[in-house]
């Protein structure tokens, strides 16, 4: 079942806007939707016969001070559909209301109002959708009249005193309601009809018969009239049914006539649509013709910028108006994306085919520039390689000087940048040419460079085998072989820098997305053989000389590095730029590596100087950053360092060659030989290649002291003798060295733990054997003293005083020939003599020891047997 118009919220709230304004003055207490048609009282209407019309019943109420006041409004609907007034009746004068009887469904009904002026109009009549409607609308006028009249009573009954307000509040409503009854126009009548009688009131009874003498009267003149005018009435009822006949047909024909209208209505509000859109259209066409002329002269391909485009040369001359064709390419193209056009524009074929157009016209000038330069960047490269003046000559070294092949390829540098900006996948084949041909030069400069830096180089190549053999007398520690090292030293300062610049411009002419490079002061302090250049080649034979800045050219390393460090983030272009790297850059550490390998056989200690002058160019840059040439540097400096660590290899072999050679006495030849290499190793130090040295020099002291160790143990006899002459040379030929290199200085301070602990060893020895049994004697007196107490030990088997003068008698008999023996055991086996003395100052002190613990046991276990003291001993030594 559909919901009852009384619930639509909507209609209420539309309804309390129409009637009040949004005031709140009046409060629409039901709203619900009705048909309205005509009827008669007392007389069953033609019902289907009229025309019903929608219209909304809306019961509304108004508070006025103490009163209130009930309304019946009736809103129709306009032409827009849209409420507005109609009638508006006071509830205080309803007076009849009447169901149509002909509506079987009982649902329409008709209100009347005393207070109309004509009563003889038909009253409209209402029809409600069903008959809950119905009930409803009728209970909420009656409740509404209600509560008016009750109000009204209640307003009267509060100036009264001390009666019972139920019970008038009952009465008085009656009255109330009867009296409402008759309106105040009939009010007025009965009092001036009342007032043309003279009534007795004081008779009642005369009053009240002449009452019903004058109404017998008045009815009896009623049907005596009725009955006079029975005719005329059927005329007129007649009349009036012909006349309702033809009201109805005019509102038949009223009805057909109003269909007509409305339709004409709506086909001439489409016809004026239809104008106006049409009218639209044309202004809109003419504003669209005007804006597409005004676009296709802004993409009108200029005359001369297509002939540059699509045919031009790439001469020096015409690159003017290539630039200027490119940049209104690039603009087009930019102007002609769908994100720079409006989305009806970006949808239109003409744009669409003007794009493809020039994306035609895009492809074909890139092809032809990149074609241009893969062919150019050869050309260029090959007049250089074809003119033996660019490169070192017999008897010249020649820096490279590459200002010009740079200026001729800057003229198309902007070029490029079209280039890529318009197909930036064209120039991964351009790099590969540039770089594939500038190799070709750099490796040709490098090579020629090199050669003629080796044959202008005059050094005497070194035949030395440092820790074989003895020393030969033309082998000094003052042999120089620096002319090689500075060799080096060129090759890194010209070409370093060199590859540092070509790294540069190849990243910014190649459009990388780098940043320009900052200079810094990090590499300030230079060495001085780096400063000079090339000033101190040999002269006669270089004439091309270093510049005055040649001091900061090592600077280079470091703008390598914040060229490196400004690649940007983007990991694709920085794989791409290393991988171009790489291809500019192969190859060229071939010619640096036989520079090293060149120097390593003219002298291998070289390798130290050389590592060096590799470290201060790569202190420069951060630990954190690579780049081709780090990494050409780094090359070079395992290179050196694998050189260097042959050598290393070779001289510990010698000194194996030599234990299995070596004779046992003496010193071995590998110790002072030793100390000659490094003395001339500390002469080649350079920057940072301390570490270097100090792992060669491990490496070697160690094997040394291993071999020594098992050479010594060839014969027993003579091991701690071999140990101490050794360390002791040892010490004596490092002990300059030592105080100033710390490893050296370690090792030096383990040979003399060594040395100290030999000596010991031997003169120990040397004590037992001359002092033997005085020894064994106090031996085997601490043996016994951990089992028995010490006043037993005399009375023990030849432990007693008798056995210990016996020994004392026969260790010291001839005391001055038992100290002099000792002393000739201790020169007989000495190479050394310089040795001899400390020897025996540690040999007395060793004996004074071991003889001043005997004499305290002594004194303990024989407290009343004499021995000499240890003063008589001292002076006896001291005697000799």
């Amino acid at each position: 079942m559909a919901r009852s118009s009384a619930d639509d919220l909507e209609l209420r709230r539309a309804c309390e806007a129409i009637i009040d304004g949004g005031g709140g003055k009046q409060k629409v207490v039901l709203s619900i939707r009705v048909a309205k048609s005509r009827g008669v009282w007392g007389k069953a209407g033609k019902l289907g016969r009229h025309m019903a019309k929608p219209r909304v019943l809306a019961l509304t109420t108004k508070a006025k001070g103490q009163r209130t006041k009930a309304f019946l409004r009736v809103l129709k609907y306009s032409g827009g559909g849209i409420l507005e007034p109609a009638k508006i009746y006071k509830l205080k004068h309803l007076s009849k209301l009447e169901v149509v009887q002909n509506d079987p469904s009982g649902c329409t009904f008709m209100l009347g109002f005393d207070n109309l002026r004509s009563q003889s109009v038909a009253p409209p009549q209402w029809t409600m959708r069903n008959k809950d409607d119905r009930n409803r609308i009728l209970l909420c006028i009656l409740n509404i009249c209600k509560e008016e009249n009750t109000t009204a009573v209640s307003n009267q009954l509060s100036a009264e005193d001390g009666r019972d307000a139920s019970a008038m509040i009952q009465s008085n409503a009656q009255v109330t309601v009867e009296r409402d009854l008759v309106s105040q126009a009939e009010e007025e009548d009965m009092e001036a009809l009342l007032g043309t009688y003279v009534m007795g009131i004081g008779e009642a009874e005369a009053f009240s018969e002449r009452l019903k003498r004058e109404l017998l009267a008045l009815e009896a003149a009623n049907v005596h009239s009725l009955m006079e005018s029975e005719s005329i009435i059927e005329e007129v009822l007649q009349g009036l049914e012909v006349a309702t006949v033809c009201v109805e047909d005019m509102d038949v024909w009223l009805g057909i006539f109003n269909v007509k209208l409305r339709h004409m209505r709506e086909d001439i509000e489409s016809i004026e649509s239809r104008n106006n859109k049409l009218e639209l259209q044309s202004v809109s066409n003419k504003a669209l013709i005007e804006e597409l002329d005004i676009l296709l002269e802004r993409f009108e391909i200029p005359a001369e910028h297509e002939a540059s485009l699509t045919g031009g040369s790439f001469d020096e001359d015409n690159m003017v108006k290539n630039i200027e064709a490119c940049e209104w390419l690039t603009g087009a193209l930019r102007n002609l994306e769908a994100s720079s056009l409006d989305p009806c524009y970006a949808r239109m074929r003409g744009i669409k085919e003007k794009r493809a157009e020039l994306v035609l016209i895009k492809c074909t000038f890139v092809r032809r520039a990149s074609e241009f330069l893969r062919n150019y960047f050869p050309s260029l490269v090959d007049l250089m390689l074809n003119d033996k003046n660019y490169f070192s000559q017999r008897g010249q070294l020649k820096r490279p000087d590459h200002a010009d092949l740079r200026y001729k390829c800057r003229i198309y540098a902007r070029l490029l940048l079209h280039i890529k900006s318009l197909d930036k996948n064209c120039l991964g084949p351009l790099r590969k040419a540039y770089c594939h041909s500038l190799n070709l030069l750099l490796r040709r400069e490098a090579r020629e460079f090199s050669n003629e830096l080796r044959a202008g180089t005059k050094v005497t190549r070194s035949q030395v085998v440092w820790l074989e053999g003895p020393i030969p007398s033309n082998q000094t520690s003052n042999a120089d072989s620096s002319t090689v090292s500075e060799a080096y030293s060129k090759m890194l300062t010209v070409f370093i820098p060199l590859l540092v610049d070509e790294s540069s411009f190849f990243a910014h002419f190649m459009c990388f997305d780098v940043s320009a490079l900052a200079p810094s002061d990090a590499c300030a302090d230079t060495d001085k053989a780096v400063s000079d250049g090339i000033n101190e080649c040999t002269p006669g034979k270089i004439v091309v000389q270093g510049n005055d800045n040649d001091a900061s050219d090592i600077k280079h390393i470091l703008q390598l590095t914040h060229f490196l460090d400004s690649l940007g983030n983007d990991s694709a272009e920085l794989g791409i730029l290393n991988e171009c790297l790489r291809e500019l850059l192969d190859g060229l550490q071939e010619d640096f590596c036989s520079i090293v390998d060149w120097a390593y056989k003219i002298d291998p200690l070289c390798c130290i100087s050389m590592h060096g002058i590799t470290e201060r160019y790569l202190s420069g840059q951060k630990a954190d950053t690579a780049g081709f040439v780090r990494l050409l540097l780094d090359e070079l400096e395992t290179r050196i360092s694998m050189l260097f660590s042959r050598f290393v290899d070779d001289a510990c072999y010698q000194i194996e060659k030599c234990e299995r050679n070596a004779r046992q006495m003496g010193v071995l030849p590998y110790i002072p030989r030793f100390a000659i290499l490094a003395s001339r190793m500390e002469q080649y130090i350079q920057g940072q290649a301390r570490d270097l040295i100090d792992q060669a020099y491990t490496k070697i002291v160690s094997i040394m002291f291993v071999a020594l160790e098992r050479t010594a143990q060839i014969d027993p006899k003579y091991v701690d003798i071999v140990l101490l002459e050794n360390y002791a040379a040892f010490q004596n030929s490092l002990y300059d060295l030592a105080n100033v290199v710390p490893t050296l200085a370690k090792f030096y301070h383990q040979a003399s733990e060594s040395y100290e602990q030999a000596c010991l060893r031997h003169v120990s020895m040397v004590i037992y054997i001359h002092f033997e049994k005085l020894f064994q004697f106090a031996r085997r007196i601490e043996e016994l003293m951990y089992n028995v107490a010490p006043e037993e030990i005399p009375f023990q088997i030849g432990m007693s005083k008798v056995d210990l003068r016996k020994m004392l008698k026969s260790s010291f008999s001839g005391l001055d020939k038992i100290i002099n023996a000792m002393y000739r055991k201790l020169q007989k086996n000495i190479t050394a003599e310089e040795l001899l003395p400390s020897l025996w100052e540690k040999c007395k002190k060793e004996f004074l020891e071991k003889y001043g613990s005997f004499v305290q046991l002594v004194v303990r276990i024989y407290p009343n047997e004499t021995v000499p003291s240890v003063i008589e001993m001292r002076e006896a030594l001291s005697n000799l």
